[in-house]
């Protein structure tokens, strides 16, 4: 116990950075409690450019292995924002994982719900007691600030002692920016050069994709339009759903016309693939997303659960008012997949758009103090598939 006492108290390194770590449906979100430097800038915009290019190297120790690994997904969290300041949000955040810095994530946004209702730390949230708490639906609201632009989350609350808690027996839910169908019925020529084996052995030479956007772009494409008969229990593995998805994304990279965002060109780019199998139809699918450098989702994917309800929405499989269930391959069987109801129609731009709830659960899983010796090679982290290509 003395060596965990010394590294918890970490007088003799440079940064020490503690983190409360959640899943939400298998997926992992580390939190950052303390320990980041402040982040400069007025707008979260400009605070998550500061992060990128003065501080990118807490997000690789954190992210990257040893610490993390290639699948690690982080929210940072940020006290003061211009949306805070303004009354219109309580706290901010920003997300990162292995790439860089994503503009929305719904699972992290669940995870979140529950962290912020249950922490009693002013340094974490200073805005804490500011919560509105219904007693009658034994829920709290809360507005957080990605930045996609303000997402409202209801949290559900029990109160203990006096003090409100999240109630982890039922899903928080969250409603994000407004989500659209950007493009559909994309035809992608695939190379033959380029052509993976289950594209190759149907003779494929095209796939169909639809864009949508759910507080960051994603092309969404069906199994059977890579050549696969489909996701769960197909003998398919993740390396060639992998090679797939990374082509596909590299050929739609460059069409910025696919991703037009009404009022923000920071978020026009592509920020992931998610491959469907709707064999048990628009209700309930299965769908494994691929996003930033080709780190795999665990969960349904939260923002990519606005983007497929805004494209079923678009294509007239769902109607406003309408709940579908949304699986991944971990979630299956195991009762945490996810909800996505469209709410309400809303114009984007000048075009239709939809609000969209999504649902889920997220879990607790440990308590963190990451700390740095001096000497050691490895402070900043690294990638091990990075390693290999290298050697």
């Amino acid at each position: 116990m003395d060596v965990h006492k010394r590294i918890s108290a970490a007088k003799d390194t440079d940064i020490v950075i503690h983190t409360v770590d959640m899943h939400t449906s298998g997926e992992p979100t580390r939190i950052v409690v303390s320990g980041y430097p402040e982040l400069r800038g007025h707008t979260l915009l400009q605070k998550r450019a500061y992060a990128k290019e003065q501080l990118d190297h807490l997000r690789t120790r954190l992210m990257w292995e040893p610490r993390g690994h290639t699948d690690m997904y982080g929210a940072l969290l940020v006290q003061t924002t211009e949306m805070t300041e303004s009354g219109h949000a309580d706290i901010g955040v920003l997300f990162m994982h292995n790439e860089g810095y994503s503009t929305m994530c719904g699972h992290g946004t669940i995870a979140l719900g529950r962290f912020l209702i249950d922490t009693q730390d002013r340094s974490v949230f200073p805005l804490r007691e500011q919560l509105k708490y219904d007693a009658e639906k034994r829920e709290t609201e809360l507005r957080l600030h990605a930045p996609c632009g303000v997402v409202h989350v209801t949290v559900p609350t029990v109160m203990d002692d006096g003090k409100a808690r999240s109630d982890e027996s039922r899903p928080v839910t969250f409603i994000s920016v407004p989500s659209f169908a950007s493009a559909r019925d994309v035809y992608v020529d695939i190379p033959e050069t380029e052509r993976w084996a289950a594209l190759r052995a149907k003779g494929g030479t095209q796939v169909r994709v639809d864009v949508a956007y759910g507080g960051a772009f994603y092309a969404i494409v069906e199994a059977t339009e890579l050549g696969f008969e489909g996701i769960v229990g197909r003998g398919i593995s993740l390396r060639e759903l992998d090679e797939a998805t990374a082509t596909l994304k590299r050929l739609l990279a460059g069409r910025r016309e696919l991703v037009r965002h009404p009022s923000e060109p920071e978020l026009e780019y592509l920020y992931g693939v998610i491959v469907t199998d709707e064999a048990e139809g628009a209700r309930r699918s299965v769908g494994l997303c691929f996003f930033a450098e080709q780190e795999v989702d665990r969960s349904p994917c939260g923002s990519g659960v606005s983007a497929r309800v805004a494209a079923a929405v678009a294509a007239g499989r769902m109607a406003v008012g309408e709940t579908a269930l949304f699986d991944s391959p971990v979630s299956v069987g195991g009762g945490d997949g996810f909800t996505g109801t469209a709410v309400a129609e809303v114009a984007v731009g000048g075009a239709a758009g939809v609000r969209v709830a999504v649902g889920g659960r997220a879990w607790y899983t440990g308590a963190h103090v990451f700390v740095c010796e001096g000497g050691d090679a490895r402070v900043a982290g690294f990638l091990f598939r990075d390693a290999l290509s290298m050697t």
